[in-house]
């Protein structure tokens, strides 16, 4: 279903074609070396985000390796990364472990959020073309007529998209990058909060308005429009959270 809106919409990037080339079997021993690897980070990096390992819970990483089948230098690899972009946490002596889901830290979380997203809003409003915003608009509106039908999981993806879409048209590729991985620390509580029909319904109303703003290159009225968006977000974050809390402890 996911697919099928992105198609639809017409937002799918187009893949680099690349053509067959003789490789050093050096070459492609580095290569399998370094797909293993992607490999465990996409699977390890989904497992964090959706808190398949409870909040402070220590990982054994002699059982991952098992369960990868991989050495334990790989894994090392990409437990390193995981504690780099915020989804693990690593002590001396301890080991790694899954990142705690504490209100502080979630509200910390969901301020740089705000900020993030008040900006891609101002800078998209001022940077994009035409076309970029109409492509995003066809986006959302080819979303929403589906929106409320959609599992969690596909209107988690949805509004992710959206908000990386925008940050995208802000035309900085570091500010896209840190909302990326603001989304992926803050996926979990996203995905519980999509489970709400009117959760579901007041994001698709509010992405209109936003999108309206800044086809009309109204900054103040996108910046301020996004900032209610997100800042409304907090405000239902407490409750998401004991719910949060609550599920993994049900597993």
């Amino acid at each position: 279903m996911w697919s099928a809106i992105v198609a639809q919409a017409g937002s799918s990037p187009p893949q680099p074609q690349v053509s067959p080339t003789t490789q050093h079997p050096v070459t492609k021993a580095r290569k399998s070396s370094g797909s293993s690897v992607d490999r465990i980070y996409d699977q390890l990096k989904q497992m964090a985000m959706t808190y398949r390992f409870r909040p402070g819970e220590p990982l054994n990483e002699v059982e991952l390796a098992a369960s990868f089948g991989v050495s334990r230098t790989p894994l090392r690899e990409v437990l390193n990364r995981l504690v780099a972009e915020g989804l693990l946490d690593f002590v001396p002596r301890k080991g790694f472990s899954c990142k705690p889901l504490d209100t502080k830290r979630v509200f910390d979380l969901y301020e740089v959020r705000c900020g993030l997203e008040m900006m891609s809003a101002k800078l998209a409003t001022e940077r994009a073309s035409d076309a970029e915003i109409d492509a995003l608009v066809q986006f959302w509106k080819t979303a929403t007529e589906q929106f409320c039908t959609l599992s969690a999981t596909d209107c988690t993806r949805c509004d992710e998209t959206f908000h990386e879409q925008l940050a995208a048209l802000s035309q900085n590729s570091e500010l896209l990058h840190m909302l990326q991985n603001v989304n992926a620390r803050a996926h979990y509580l996203r995905l519980i909060s999509m489970e709400q029909e009117t959760y579901r319904r007041n994001t698709c109303a509010e992405h209109h308005l936003i999108l309206k703003a800044i086809q009309e290159r109204n900054i103040e009225a996108a910046v301020n429009g996004m900032s209610a968006h997100v800042t409304l977000r907090q405000e239902q974050l407490v409750e998401v959270i004991k719910e949060g809390v609550a599920r993994l402890y049900m597993r």
